[in-house]
C-alpha cells in the first residue's frame, strides 16, 4: 500500500524512546540519530543503579534551561516513579550525553515556583506531559540536571 508520506529521515528510525536501539544509535552517531525524536530533543541519562550499583542509560526528552537540562519523571503517567528517578534520588551524580557532548551533572528535583516554570517549558516541548499528569495521582517530578563545573 502506497502512502503520501515522505521517506523517513535518520532521526525517525524505528525505535522507541526507551529502547536500547535508541541508546545505541545515539551513541554510535554522536546524537545525529536519536537527538530528535518525534520533534522533541533527547539526551542520554546514565545513573547508577540503586540496587545493582551498575550504570543504567536511558534516552529521555529534555528541554534546555540556561546551562541546565530539564527532564520529566513521567513514566507515561504510571502510578510510580521511573527507575532512573529512584536511582538519582539515591545518587544524584549522573552522566549526560547531549548530541556528541558527554559530561557529568548533578540531578535535583525542582521545587515551587521553579517547578511550575519548568513544567510549562517542558509541556511546550512535549504536550503529552499534561496528559500523563492527568492519568496519575502522583505529582510528576521535574528534574534539573546541572553540569558539574570543572
Amino acid at each position: 500500500m502506497a502512502t503520501n508520506r515522505p521517506p523517513r529521515s535518520p532521526d525517525e528510525m524505528d525505535f522507541t524512546i526507551s529502547g536500547e536501539s535508541h541508546v545505541r544509535a545515539y551513541r554510535e552517531t554522536g546524537g545525529a540519530t536519536g537527538y530528535i525524536w518525534n520533534n522533541a530533543t533527547t539526551l542520554l541519562l546514565t545513573t547508577t543503579g540503586r540496587r545493582s550499583g551498575e550504570e543504567k542509560t536511558v534516552p529521555l526528552i529534555f528541554v534546555p534551561d540556561g546551562d541546565n537540562c530539564v527532564i520529566i519523571a513521567s513514566l507515561g503517567g504510571a502510578p510510580k516513579h521511573p527507575a532512573w528517578y529512584l536511582n538519582l534520588e539515591e545518587n544524584p551524580r549522573v552522566t549526560l550525553q547531549v548530541q556528541d557532548k558527554v559530561f557529568a551533572a548533578t540531578a535535583r528535583t525542582a521545587l515551587s515556583p521553579e517547578r511550575e516554570r519548568l513544567w510549562a517549558k517542558a509541556v511546550a516541548a512535549w504536550p503529552q506531559y499534561d496528559d500523563y499528569q492527568a492519568k496519575t495521582t502522583r505529582r510528576i517530578p521535574v528534574v534539573v540536571l546541572e553540569p558539574v563545573k570543572a
